[in-house]
């Protein structure tokens, strides 16, 4: 599947059929068990992922590609960032909005579309939270050519890692497909996509979260 329709089916997904979830999921909401693992599994990531950052980011721009309900987006913006928070969703946009406090609100520029778009501008620093794990490896090294094109400093980002459980998980999807599912998630390997990209840039390992049904793995990339 091609980035575009890739990027098209994830609109419709959380836009459509999962944006009450997902803002239930991001709040202070109960939820179930397995849910709960998934929010504390993205909680320990955002810190993983923010930790790569300097911890004063006044005068920084970052942009948030993929900044779903801005949860990442407030934590920047309460660091000094100026973040452009960007998501495919409007509808996760909007939520995003609302949240933020009126404080940062001078802080961020929110816009729905394509991250990668040259629209958006140039910036100090880039976080991709979960927003390149349904792209081939293909898709993310062209994803990290443009995007290094316009980034000054680090691009840090998630893939799902190429572990049993998301492999089985994986081919258990592509051998029943369902209409209304998520989109699959692609497994990665760091090293073999670090020498996807190694033409480009290099990429760094930030290490893994494994939260029950949240297992995400950590990457920067230097242009």
């Amino acid at each position: 599947m091609s980035y575009d329709a890739t990027r098209d089916r994830v609109e419709h997904y959380f836009d459509r059929t999962a944006t009450k979830v997902w803002e239930r999921l991001t709040s202070d909401a109960p939820v179930s068990r397995i849910r709960e693992t998934v929010r504390k599994g993205r909680d320990q990531m955002r810190d993983k992922l923010l930790s790569a950052l300097p911890s004063d980011l006044n005068g920084v721009r970052v942009l948030d590609a993929g900044c779903g309900a801005g949860q990442m987006t407030q934590e920047l913006a309460q660091r000094g960032a100026d973040v452009v928070a960007v998501d495919i969703s409007p509808s996760l946009v909007r939520i995003a909005q609302d949240r933020l406090p009126e404080h940062l609100q001078s802080r961020v520029t929110f816009a729905s579309g394509d991250m990668l778009s040259a629209d958006h501008g140039t910036f100090d620093h880039v976080i991709a939270m979960d927003s390149l794990i349904y792209y081939t490896g293909s898709d993310i090294r062209a994803a990290l050519s443009r995007l290094g094109e316009r980034t000054r400093g680090s691009i840090a980002f998630t893939v799902a890692p190429r572990t049993p459980l998301l492999m089985t998980m994986w081919y258990a999807g592509k051998v029943f497909p369902k209409s209304d599912r998520s989109p699959t998630m692609i497994p990665h390997g760091p090293q073999r996509l670090s020498k996807t990209v190694s033409d480009i840039g290099q990429l760094t390992d930030l290490g893994r979260v494994n939260s029950g049904f949240y297992i995400s793995q950590a990457l920067e990339f230097r242009p």
